[in-house]
């Protein structure tokens, strides 16, 4: 297609043709009422002139009789751009006056007529139109007085002329802007197209061109550049996900085969066998664990679970995960503690839920005191970690803190990857994916996870919006009260 085929065929140069269209309709009709217009208010002038001389000249004919009006007619129709005046015979014989000629039967009728006539005076033989009006005198006599058109022709002729110039001129500049604006737009959309082209070839990087105008095609390329942005982020994970499955499960993976291969080539008895299918299927249950994680946060970062999401309050939430890891925290000789206020969120219950929960389990795994290890009596501050919930701003925060090492500032940006685990937690079990999922989540909910200094420890918060029209106000803590150590 050729350049100009392309350019006729944006849709910013066919709506220039309507627009243009439409504003030919309205101009020719503007300058046609206005001529109207125009021409109306001649014809009353000249229809008051007539009536107003004619009512003078028909006194005259009652005070000064036949003689006096003729006498008054030749007067006037000697006047520099005098009007049209004939006096007949009650026969149709012209007694005085300017006219030479009429159209037939215009004397016969009383009344106003627009009619072809000569001046007696006329050297051409060019007929002139005039507005007349015949009146009817005494002894059936009949005067004719009128005024020429040819004034209201020219003003005519006038804005006729005027109207084809303005038309023509719109009709110009708008084609030539249609054409300006459309080479505009067409420069616009093919850069889209070519960076769309790199992009479908693989080039994630790609972005859409923005301008500094601010129109709808910059808030659109403003727009697609998020959506690429978004799509790339996802690229990326998907080929991070790839590779860390093909590098972090190899290794449980070959763990649980070479430990099926022992077990065939070692037991000799039914509880070697029993012990080898046990530790088979705790490898196993560590990877369907793995694996559900995975696909948890597939579902987050995708937003497939928008579909779920309701209004409850995250107190709730925090209370829910104190009591199931209670027992968990006091086995490992934790404090758990919660404080929870109503906060009011708009979201996945589940989702949110397995976040704090994966928090909660990084706290009472990797949150010890340095000391705690090494058998050292530490205080029971030490060994506290707390769970709150609580509305700041516009916000309702889910945190949970503890007094372990924590998460140096440097790391907190790569701990939230899939399948990232610190040097010192690698002996530990776990897989690397409670962060990332806590991150995802907060993600879809419009929020994010922020990690910082509990001083000493690290204190994990899902910072989510609070639900739209939800009140300030603050409940009691629904717990507050530190358990047992064992």
């Amino acid at each position: 297609m050729t350049a100009f085929g392309k350019l006729v065929r944006t849709t910013a140069f066919r709506l220039t043709l309507v627009y243009l269209f439409l504003f030919a309709i309205f101009a020719a009709s503007l300058l046609g009422y206005f001529a109207w217009n125009t021409r109306r208010l001649i014809t009353e002038e000249i229809t008051q002139t007539v009536n107003s001389e004619t009512s003078e000249i028909n006194e005259i004919y009652g005070r000064r009789g036949l003689y006096g009006l003729v006498r008054t007619i030749e007067y006037r129709a000697l006047r520099p751009g005098a009007n049209l005046y004939l006096v007949t015979t009650p026969t149709g014989q012209a007694v005085a006056g300017n006219v030479g000629s009429l159209a037939p039967g215009v004397m016969a009728t009383a009344g106003w007529t627009e009619t072809a006539y000569k001046r007696i005076e006329d050297a051409d033989d060019r007929d002139h139109r005039a507005l007349v009006r015949v009146t009817e005198l005494e002894n059936g006599f009949r005067l004719l007085i009128g005024r020429d058109l040819d004034e209201r022709r020219r003003l005519f002729g006038i804005v006729a002329k005027a109207a084809q110039w303005s038309i023509l001129i719109v009709v110009v500049l708008g084609l030539g802007g249609g054409v300006f604006v459309a080479r505009r737009v067409l420069t616009r959309i093919d850069a889209m197209s070519g960076t769309a082209h790199r992009i479908m070839t693989g080039d994630l990087s790609e972005r859409l061109p923005v301008g500094r105008s601010g129109d709808e095609l910059d808030r659109l390329a403003e727009n697609l550049n998020a959506m690429l942005e978004r799509i790339e982020a996802l690229m990326a994970g998907l080929k991070e996900v790839s590779d860390n499955i093909a590098h972090d499960l190899k290794t449980p993976l070959t763990r649980l085969r070479n430990r099926a291969e022992e077990a065939l080539a070692k037991s000799g008895c039914e509880a070697d066998y029993r012990a080898a299918l046990e530790r088979t299927i705790e490898e196993s249950d560590g990877l369907i664990r793995t694996f559900n994680a995975l696909l948890m946060i597939a579902r987050a970062e995708s937003g497939q679970a928008r579909g779920n999401m309701d209004d409850f309050d995250a107190a709730e939430v925090a209370s829910g995960i104190h009591e199931l890891y209670e027992p968990l925290a006091e086995d490992d000789g934790m404090t758990l503690k919660v404080k929870a206020e109503v906060a009011l969120v708009h979201g996945n219950r589940e989702l949110i839920s397995q976040a704090l929960a994966n928090l909660v389990e990084n706290a009472i795994k990797y949150g010890k005191p340095a000391t705690q290890a090494a058998g050292t009596v530490v205080s029971m501050d030490s060994r506290q970690i707390t769970i709150e919930a609580r509305r700041e701003g516009d916000q309702v925060l889910l945190s949970v803190t503890d007094r372990g090492s924590g998460i140096p500032e440097g790391d907190r940006k790569h701990v939230v990857e899939r399948f990232v685990r610190l040097e010192a937690s690698r002996t530990l079990p776990g897989s690397g994916l409670g962060l990332s999922l806590a991150s995802a989540v907060a993600t879809l909910h419009g929020g994010e996870l922020r990690l910082g200094d509990a001083l000493p420890g690290l204190v994990a918060t899902l910072a989510l919006p609070a639900r739209a029209g939800a009140g300030d106000r603050v409940a009691p803590p629904i717990a507050d009260v530190p358990q047992k150590v064992a």
